[in-house]
């Protein structure tokens, strides 16, 4: 058994959801859910199929984050695993929920635009997803002021009345 980090590789902009389901029709789901969720939703997304003939599976919206999803999905390389890479300006937390509720997807690692590493162990048979490392570690606790730093920002971008 071996144990490994990949890392996402994506600008620093974009979001990522990395998440683990279980059918092959996660694919098509998952671009459906997105673009009733959000329209206009710039995304791709790449599932790795973990049996017959185990190929990365992909759509989206946009052809560059598609290929970018395909790539990142390619060298995690977890069967059942899934990746959407969303563009600028576009949110998990505008879409999460929606994506937990499509019926095949069993786990979200993360939801993140934080660098990311995805922990991967393997073994004869393939690979699993372990966890992620998603950003730094806490630098401290957060004082009075960071905390009305906080409450601002989250009104400045429309959060929070």
């Amino acid at each position: 058994m071996e144990l490994e980090t990949v890392t996402i590789e994506k600008p620093e902009a974009l979001n990522v959801i990395l998440g683990q389901s279980h059918f092959i029709k996660t694919v098509e789901d998952l671009h459906e859910a997105l673009v009733t969720t959000v329209p206009g939703i710039d995304f791709g997304l790449a599932f790795c199929e973990a049996s017959g003939p185990a190929l990365v599976r992909s759509s989206g919206t946009d052809a560059d984050l598609v290929r970018l999803a395909e790539q990142n999905a390619v060298a995690i390389a977890a069967g059942h695993s899934f990746i959407i890479v969303l563009g600028e300006g576009f949110y998990p937390v505008n879409v999460l929920n929606t994506i937990k509720m499509v019926p095949e997807v069993c786990h979200i690692f993360c939801a993140t635009a934080n660098p990311v590493d995805v922990v991967v162990v393997s073994n004869l048979k393939g690979r699993a997803i372990l966890g992620v490392i998603d950003g730094v570690c806490p630098k401290g606790v957060e004082t009075e002021q960071d905390v009305a730093d906080r409450k601002q920002l989250l009104r400045m971008i429309g959060y929070k009345a």
